[in-house]
């Protein structure tokens, strides 16, 4: 298998199994219905270890446009490889979002809300504030490349840290996700939104796009600096792309601050997240 089909199939793995629960958490007639945000960042958990363990040894499971940036920010991994990399990422999340519309397919006639509908594919705000959702998505995703290189600088017992890393997005999804329902992905987020956009969903309503850009944004300057601030905390090897990645950070903060919460979209019912 090469690294491109191994993103592809590891991201669809994660969206199949991500999107998934939360159509089962969200859609009407659902057996597990209204089972609760507990159960979706279990979810979310499990789907990243498991894309991780399917596809680990092709590609290094990305699976995700800021964590594949993130590396080649920090010298980790290759900038020509990088495009190649986040066109898998986001074909693979289309194709799982395209999985889960057809599994549900007789529960979106019953689901009357358009918001939930969208939430099974796409993140959107609780509270939509542009400045304070950017920062939610920059944080968020701040902590989960902290937290995978860290991670993998431990020793585990052989194929163990694949698991770890889903419990760090259990994590990140206990404690941080109620803001923004923790996209920390921008794959995870354009390619299903995308196929929402695509996909003759009943009574689907608007993809938000005016939001799309945040949990792109956000997790790619959150986790540049994580990767960073890593190299500079624990390695000791601090460089100038901090100290700019910083600078862009505060500049867009700066920008979406005096946007005063427009075109940061509406708060969604169903949540989600990675």
């Amino acid at each position: 298998m090469s690294p491109f089909l191994g993103e592809l199939v590891g991201t669809a793995l994660l969206i199949i199994f991500g999107s998934g629960v939360c159509a089962g958490v969200n859609l009407k007639k659902s057996y597990a219905a209204n089972s609760g945000w507990i159960v979706i960042t279990m979810g979310w958990g499990l789907a990243v270890a498991i894309a991780a363990y399917a596809v680990g040894q092709y590609s290094g499971a990305h699976l995700n446009p800021a964590l594949t940036v993130a590396l080649a920010i920090s010298g980790d991994f290759p900038w020509d490889d990088v495009l190649m990399y986040v066109i898998a990422q986001v074909l693979g999340a289309m194709i799982g979002a395209a999985v889960v519309y057809l599994h549900y397919w007789p529960h979106w006639k019953e689901t009357d809300d358009p918001s939930i509908k969208l939430g099974v594919f796409a993140t959107s705000p609780a509270v939509p504030n542009v400045s304070a959702n950017l920062l939610s998505e920059m944080i968020g995703t701040f902590v989960l490349v902290l937290g995978i290189l860290a991670i993998g600088a431990n020793r585990f017992a052989d194929g163990l840290n694949p698991f770890i890393v889903g419990f760090l997005i259990i994590a990140i999804g206990l404690s941080l996700g109620g803001t923004t329902g923790y996209a920390i992905n921008p794959a995870r987020d354009f390619g299903p939104r995308l196929a929402h956009f695509l996909l003759p969903i009943p009574g689907k309503g608007p993809s938000n796009w005016s939001y799309a850009w945040v949990p792109i944004v956000g997790p790619l300057l959150g986790g540049a600096l994580g990767s960073l601030v890593y190299k500079a905390l624990f390695l000791g090897k601090t460089s100038a792309a901090l100290w700019g990645v910083l600078i862009a950070a505060a500049a867009v903060l700066a920008g979406a601050g005096m946007m005063k919460g427009k075109g940061a979209g509406s708060a969604v019912a169903g949540r989600r997240s990675v």
